[in-house]
């Protein structure tokens, strides 16, 4: 054994390092990696759900590297630091008994699920049916504003032309105006068994659901919904 001091100090600091900082098992650690690679799953489901993906799967991968990591006594904590993430997820690990035990990992995932294509070419204005449209599998995880439900595409208008087997995204459709100012349209009034209808001048432009100013026969200005191409009802009805 040598008797150099400078040796037995640098094995003496060597000892005392093993022993404040001792390195996790290799199955603690890919335990750890298995909680954030769940942590990103659970991410990616909630996201779904708030996106009405239809069918979607994920492949997640947490990125390894060579950093050594100490046991947690108490167990550790996985928390995102990007819950609006897809393709790319941080998460750290913090162990709530030991200050400063904090690490970080980077979560790559793929995304795909069922989406809205166009089933033909679609010019701009066209307002889509069910025939203009299909239901494929695709991978959406750098595009993410897809449509999933094909109900939720029927009736909307192309804002541009848009060629067979696209994706159908949200900026590329639009609610069509199914009411232009200036139109004739008809007041339908209902309530129970009985329906009342009327001519008027719509005095503003809108689509689905909005409500607009219309003026009757009698010439008074009323606020009604549009309901479908030319038709109104007055909005104050329940």
């Amino acid at each position: 054994m040598s008797n150099n001091p400078i040796v037995q100090l640098f094995r003496t600091l060597l000892l005392v390092g093993i022993t404040i900082s001792p390195q996790a098992s290799a199955s603690q650690v890919e335990d750890l990696l298995k909680r954030v690679q769940e942590a990103a799953k659970n991410q990616l489901q909630s996201h779904a759900e708030s996106q009405r993906w239809q069918e979607p799967r994920f492949e997640v991968d947490v990125v390894r590297n060579n950093r050594v990591i100490p046991p947690c006594p108490s167990g550790a904590r996985v928390d995102s630091l990007d819950p609006r993430g897809i393709g790319r997820m941080r998460f750290v690990v913090v162990c709530p008994s030991l200050q400063g035990w904090r690490y970080e990992f980077l979560v790559r995932a793929k995304v795909s699920a069922k989406v809205a294509v166009a089933a033909n070419d679609l010019t701009a204005g066209k307002i889509l049916s069910p025939l203009d449209l299909l239901q494929v599998r695709h991978d959406i995880t750098l595009i993410p504003d897809t449509f999933g439900n094909l109900n939720e595409v029927d009736g909307m208008a192309a804002r541009r032309t848009i060629r067979t087997g696209e994706i159908l995204r949200q900026n590329m459709l639009a609610a069509p105006q199914l009411v232009k100012r200036g139109d004739q349209v008809r007041i339908v009034a209902r309530h129970e068994n009985i329906e009342v209808t009327m001519t008027g001048e719509a005095l503003d432009n809108g689509v689905r659901g909005a409500q607009i100013r219309v003026k009757n026969s009698s010439g008074t200005v009323i606020r009604a919904r549009v309901t479908e191409a030319g038709t109104v009802e007055p909005a104050d009805l329940p």
